[in-house]
């Protein structure tokens, strides 16, 4: 495809009509920015509580895959989105792990042949973070992880030929409503997974020291038992 093509292309997609159709739903878009929202307050409190640490890098990098979700969703880039889905929820495992271990964070920025996976974060957790496997047996953290990363990552790399795609050419980008519904739907459980794995994993120290009201926001519509289990006041 010859530039002036891919240009006329791209000018063809109707990007505004796309958005436009998407924030017309606004149970749709309530959904997305309810997700980012909770993601925002772990964000600022672990902005605060943690200053200075460089493994923030990583709670940066997960809020920023929130926004790129909720705007390739309302493009109706639903794949794209996918990804970045993924990339919201491994950022947020590595904050969980990084954290603490500045020397590994050290050797992953220097030293391409180290890498760190989804299940050695959850194995150092179960081996070493207090109350781990009691909090996660609780919320269903795992196993719901480990459901959502496998069908995420088949539509990711194309083990579904065919799935969150649905036009054969860039100027037929436009919204379809089951994908559109699936997209949005994986996100808010993406956005769960998160919040589930910050309950698990978040330190008395910065616990403590979370602003009030979003401790209230972050326990909102949370169980009794759940509460009282995870010492979160």
């Amino acid at each position: 495809m010859s530039g002036e093509k891919l240009a006329t292309a791209l000018a063809g997609v109707d990007w505004n009509g796309n958005v436009a159709q998407f924030t017309k739903d606004s149970g749709v878009t309530s959904a997305v920015a309810s997700a980012n929202m909770r993601i925002a307050l772990w964000s600022k409190q672990f902005e605060t509580v943690d200053h200075g640490n460089p493994a923030l890098s990583f709670v940066r990098e997960m809020q920023t895959a929130g926004h790129h979700v909720a705007v390739l969703t309302a493009l109706a880039m639903y794949k794209p989105a996918a990804t970045a889905m993924r990339n919201m929820v491994e950022a947020a495992l590595f904050y969980t792990f990084f954290r603490s271990h500045s020397v590994e964070l050290c050797t992953l920025t220097r030293d391409t042949a180290y890498f760190l996976t989804k299940q050695d974060v959850i194995e150092y957790h179960k081996r070493h973070t207090p109350n781990f496997l009691s909090y996660q047996d609780k919320l269903g953290l795992i196993s719901r992880l480990q459901t959502w990363y496998s069908a995420i990552s088949g539509i990711i790399h194309g083990q579904v030929p065919g799935a969150w795609v649905d036009h054969a050419s860039v100027k037929q980008i436009k919204h379809v409503a089951k994908t559109q519904s699936l997209a949005v739907t994986n996100f808010v459980d993406a956005e769960d997974i998160v919040y589930r794995l910050f309950l698990c994993t978040v330190e008395p120290s910065q616990w403590d020291n979370f602003n009030f009201e979003a401790k209230k926001l972050l326990l909102k519509g949370l169980a009794g038992d759940v509460k009282a289990l995870l010492k979160l006041n």
